[in-house]
């Protein structure tokens, strides 16, 4: 049972970059929930095979009690429809920061789980790219999506793999896996231009420098080499994105000296009129645009914000010590690891200031795999090391282990 709550987390961590894009509707959702709900029941198995549970860290504590709260603001709601609906809702993707840290146990299973979020990536690039294809050249439209996917998620998600293709490109063995790992970059920015989300693009900006550094510090000779790879990359990508894209990919500047960010900015406001009304417990989960007296459909566009009126000063601090205990996993790591992560994690903090990724799948993924980082790094550190070493330095160290041999 061990094995196949392996194999299902693996699928899981493959599912989530696209998994609006393969929804079956009610009562069995989409892909990503389907495989969740399976691997939940098998991680229970394998749980009772074994007799005992992983020792849960900070970040596992944490997001139970971001979860019991707000369980429990279902006696303050103002919604309790919406309430009981995302405590449902919350329940499947903040489970998996528990899953991640009970079924990997080795820096092994680490890689796997990029890997895979990785190819999940590239299979969401590909859907857009081909969305791209299928509208044709007279289309004169500026956004480009999956059918079912938001574009702002769709950029989102496509930023965070980023880094971590450029820490297997760095650190895998086979030949194959490092140019698929590599050749997501242009693909992947590709499809985050035809979405032309701007807080998307900041997020390739933000992840691109990571991931460049990165790569800087696995080959520091070939730095400028490096940089021109990229600029190269971003300029020949301006010959294949839409005149429209372009367009409203050009509106950055002045929706961030005088606009309203898309209408966000009025959202914002509202939202903090809740919050000044309610600071303390808030309205009750999924309850936003109750509070703010907004359509049914709009959201805050804005993590902070979100919690804010949802979840209070209280919610929000739980949240907020979540993170931070996220972040110290990460900063537990070392080398190009730590660079991975500490970018993977920017990309985040950026795009959750114009987007509400609390209730996202792949924010509590990327959550629990920085977290299960964290502890190989304490339980593992030398396998670890090795694990994401660069290729000629562990190509180095395995020399060197067969002279001594």
């Amino acid at each position: 049972m061990t094995r196949t709550a392996s194999v299902l987390l693996i699928l899981f961590a493959f599912a989530v970059p696209w998994e609006y894009s393969l929804d079956l509707g009610e009562p069995f959702g989409n892909i990503a929930r389907i495989l969740g709900l399976l691997l939940l029941a098998a991680a229970v198995f394998s749980v009772m095979e074994q007799g005992s549970l992983q020792g849960p860290g900070a970040v596992q504590w944490l997001s139970l009690a971001l979860y019991l709260y707000f369980a429990c603001s279902y006696f303050w709601t103002i919604s309790p429809e919406m309430t009981l609906g995302k405590i449902r809702g919350y329940f499947q993707v903040m489970m998996i920061v528990w899953l991640v840290w009970e079924l990997a146990r080795a820096p092994r299973d680490l890689r796997s789980l990029m890997r895979a979020f990785v190819a999940g990536c590239w299979v969401l690039a590909l859907q857009t790219i081909l969305s791209y294809v299928a509208a044709g050249p007279l289309a004169e439209q500026a956004r480009y999506v999956a059918e079912g996917q938001d574009p702002n998620d769709v950029a989102r998600f496509l930023d965070l793999g980023f880094p971590l293709a450029a820490l297997l490109f760095a650190t895998e063995g086979r030949r194959l896996a490092r140019f698929l790992a590599i050749a997501y970059v242009p693909f992947g920015l590709l499809a985050v231009m035809l979405t032309a989300s701007r807080g998307g693009f900041f997020g390739a900006l933000t992840a691109l420098l990571g991931s460049a550094v990165l790569l800087v510090l696995w080959r520091p000779r070939g730095a400028s080499m490096v940089f021109l790879g990229l600029a190269a990359t971003v300029g020949a990508l301006w010959l294949f994105v839409p005149l429209e894209s372009l367009d409203r990919l050009a509106t950055i500047p002045s929706q961030l000296t005088g606009g309203d960010l898309n209408d966000r900015v009025g959202l914002w406001i509202a939202g903090w009129h809740a919050f000044a009304r309610s600071p303390w417990l808030g309205y009750g989960a999924g309850t936003f645009a109750a509070a703010a007296g907004l359509a049914a459909e709009d959201t805050a566009h804005n993590t902070v914000m979100a919690m804010l009126v949802t979840g209070g000063l209280a919610g929000t601090a739980i949240f907020t010590a979540t993170v931070g205990a996220v972040l110290w996993a990460m900063a537990r790591t070392r080398g190009l690891l730590r660079v991975a992560l500490g970018t993977a994690m920017a990309v985040w903090v950026v795009t959750s200031m114009v987007g509400s990724v609390e209730e996202n799948r792949t924010t509590w993924l990327i959550f629990g795999m920085v977290a299960l980082a964290g502890r190989l790094a304490i339980e593992q550190p030398r396998s670890l090391a090795y694990m994401f070493a660069g290729v000629e330095t562990r190509s180095k160290a395995e020399a060197q282990a067969l002279a001594v041999r």
